[in-house]
């Protein structure tokens, strides 16, 4: 089954994009949970984090660069945080690995 990040990727669906190249689509979250809400979305599927095989540590490695690099290309030097949902409980909607960009408003803790 195809995930809708795939379609996203695919360029399937519409998304406001917000950088990508070899490894990785940013796109802006359609339901916003603080101003800054972005999505960095591995090209290749890995449903979850705790599916992530040995294969997968460099580019896991390299989405987390990419939210450093977001970061300061969106001047996030107040604060930012990353959160990866893993699972039903754990708030995963969406069965393709990635990692929410988020900022713009003191964010508090915990979380919820």
């Amino acid at each position: 089954m195809t995930t809708l990040f795939e379609k996203i990727i695919a360029r399937e669906i519409p998304a406001n994009i917000e950088y990508e190249d070899e490894d990785c689509i940013v796109i802006h979250d359609i339901d916003p949970q603080a101003p800054i809400h972005l999505l960095i979305i591995p090209k290749c599927v890995i449903p979850r984090i705790a599916e992530s095989d040995t294969s997968d540590p460099a580019l896991i490695g390299r989405l987390f660069q990419k939210a450093s690099y977001l970061a300061k290309k969106l001047n996030l030097e107040k604060g930012f945080r990353l959160v990866v949902n893993n699972g039903f409980d754990g708030g995963e909607t969406v069965p393709h690995l990635h990692i929410h960009v988020l900022a713009g408003r003191k964010l508090e803790w915990p979380p919820g």
